[in-house]
Parts: C-alpha cells; sequence; structure tokens
C-alpha cells in the first residue's frame, strides 16, 4: 500500500519569519541578483539579467527576512508582452504588496544587450550589432525610472589628423622641391598616390554611455529612439559586414568627424537636449586610444529643475 502524507501534519516552518533580536536594524536593499528572464524589447528578444530587491524594516518584533520567492514570482509579469514602464511600475508595486509588513520600497536592474541589424554604409550589405543597456527603476513615494545604453563609434584624434597632414605638406615640398613650381595634376595625382600618406592619423574604437532619466508615462521603453539618436550625434558607429566601398566610405566619414573625447560628449549633450525628452541623464565617452596605453574619457551631466516650464 502506498503510503500517503497526512493533512494532520503541522505546516512548513518559515524561519524567514521568526523574530529576532537584530531585526531593530533596517536593511537598505535585500534581494537577488543575476536572475536569467527571457524580455521583449523594441519587438525583439531580449536574454536579460535582474536584480530585484525591496527594503526590509526593522521593528522590535520585526520578521528576521523577506520572502524572495515572491519576488522571483513577480518577475514573470515583466515576461508577458512588450517590455514598458507600465510593466515595470507594476512589478515594482507587486513587489511591496507581496510583503506590506516589510518594505515601502523596491527597486529593479534590467540589463543585457539589444541585438539590432545595421545596413552598411553603402552596399547592400547588413550585419548584426550589439548594443548594452541597462534600465534601473526605483519605487518609493513616486516610481523613477533611467535607461542606460552603450554605442560603439569611431574617433579619429584632430591633433593626430593636424600631425599627418603637415608631414605629406613637408614630403611634398622635400620630392618636389628641385622641380618648377608649375606642376601638371597628373604628376601630383601621381605622387599622391604613392607617397601622399607618409603619416596616417590614429584612430580607435570608442564608447559612448548615455543615461537618460524616463518619464513613467512613456508608452515604451525608447531604446531605438535613443540609440539612433546618438549614432546620428557621432557619425561614426561601428560597422558590421562591409565591403571595401564601405570601408572606402567609413574612412571618408571618419576624416570628417575627427574629435577628441571632449567633442563627442558635447556632441551628444547637445543632440539630447535638442530632443526636449529628457530632463536629466549622464553622458560617458570613452576613447580607447591606440597612441596610449591609457584611454581618454569625458563625462558630463544635466538636471533640469522641477519648476523649470
Amino acid at each position: 500500500m502506498e503510503k500517503t502524507v497526512s493533512s494532520n501534519l503541522p505546516p512548513l516552518p518559515d524561519a524567514q519569519a521568526w523574530r529576532t533580536e537584530r531585526g531593530v536594524i533596517d536593511l537598505d536593499w535585500v534581494g537577488m541578483q543575476g536572475i536569467a528572464l527571457p524580455l521583449e524589447l523594441a519587438g525583439r528578444p531580449l536574454a536579460a539579467q535582474i536584480n530585484a530587491s525591496i527594503n526590509l524594516r526593522g521593528s522590535r518584533d520585526g520578521a528576521r527576512g523577506i520572502h524572495m520567492s515572491r519576488l522571483y514570482a513577480a518577475l514573470d509579469g515583466l515576461t508577458q508582452g512588450e517590455l514598458t514602464p507600465r510593466r515595470i511600475i507594476t512589478t515594482l508595486n507587486d513587489f511591496l504588496h507581496s510583503q506590506p509588513a516589510h518594505s515601502d520600497r523596491a527597486q529593479l536592474t534590467i540589463s543585457g544587450d539589444l541585438l539590432l541589424s545595421r545596413p552598411a554604409l553603402v552596399s547592400a550589405q547588413r550585419g548584426w550589432k550589439s548594443y548594452p543597456l541597462c534600465i534601473e527603476a526605483q519605487l518609493a513615494t513616486v516610481p523613477r525610472l533611467t535607461l542606460k545604453v552603450g554605442v560603439a563609434y569611431s574617433s579619429t584624434c584632430p591633433s593626430s589628423a593636424a600631425l599627418s597632414r603637415q608631414a605629406a605638406q613637408q614630403q611634398f615640398l622635400v620630392d618636389f622641391d628641385a622641380e618648377s613650381t608649375s606642376l601638371s595634376r597628373q604628376r601630383v595625382a601621381e605622387w599622391l598616390g604613392l607617397h601622399g600618406m607618409p603619416a596616417t592619423p590614429h584612430s580607435q574604437r570608442s564608447w559612448a554611455w548615455v543615461t537618460v532619466e524616463l518619464s513613467p508615462d512613456e508608452q515604451t521603453v525608447p531604446v531605438m529612439t535613443l540609440i539612433e539618436r546618438i549614432e546620428h550625434a557621432l557619425g561614426t558607429p561601428v560597422q558590421t559586414l562591409v565591403k571595401r566601398l564601405d570601408e572606402q566610405a567609413f574612412a571618408l566619414v571618419n576624416g570628417q568627424n575627427l574629435m577628441f573625447c571632449e567633442d563627442a560628449a558635447r556632441r551628444l549633450y547637445n543632440a539630447l537636449q535638442a530632443s526636449c525628452r529628457y530632463r536629466a541623464g549622464q553622458v560617458v565617452v570613452e576613447h580607447q586610444e591606440s597612441l596610449h596605453a591609457h584611454n581618454a574619457v569625458a563625462q558630463l551631466s544635466w538636471q533640469e529643475d522641477d519648476d523649470v516650464a
């Protein structure tokens, strides 16, 4: 005969709910990190890593800990459709409703890489690019959401370009010092083809990290709009699959967009301010130097006053 579990057995112990003398101490945040979730953002799949937590209020009869499984269960709401600010805020409210005696603040961090298909500059080629992103959300008296995206781009040093041009000028004067001042176009073109680049300016792969504060009333997470604005402002986003004509076009746009890290930071600031969409934000640019063994960085942030119309 099979053994059956008696309904008369005592309930399972709940160690989190036991009182402890140390329960008088407030804990700012308690929760979990690195939870894997399949999300949908901008109509695309996002293999996300989630950090979820709430505060734990202390009291003389306070509980020892929170019930983390309730937070985990509430996270399933994020997977039930497009990730939106409203869905995120609803999940934070679910955190608090799951253990109202313990907490009055909740937070979420959603990070991952968004894969986007991007066209080549000239040819019909396309390829996939990865854009790291992070959404941070907190709920206390009011919700607060921020979106951070990373965009890789190429930066050509203005100083290096100027020095390279000077080296080319000097070499031209040396090679034609003894010749007549009247040179044919064909002669100059031949020299340019063989000796016109005695020095080349250095470029480097660079990163722009842009964080903006979102309105809780946003209908969608504007990740595509933000990426497009960043790439348009910089002018030299890194490419995927290219043919020779694309590579030449990339060299041309680099030559037309010489920039120090300070220039890149200011370009992005102007582009974001012109959108009149984000009331607060931060720009961090990192030029991973090919000349130096260290990187060049620039950073700025802004915060509009609440009483400014």
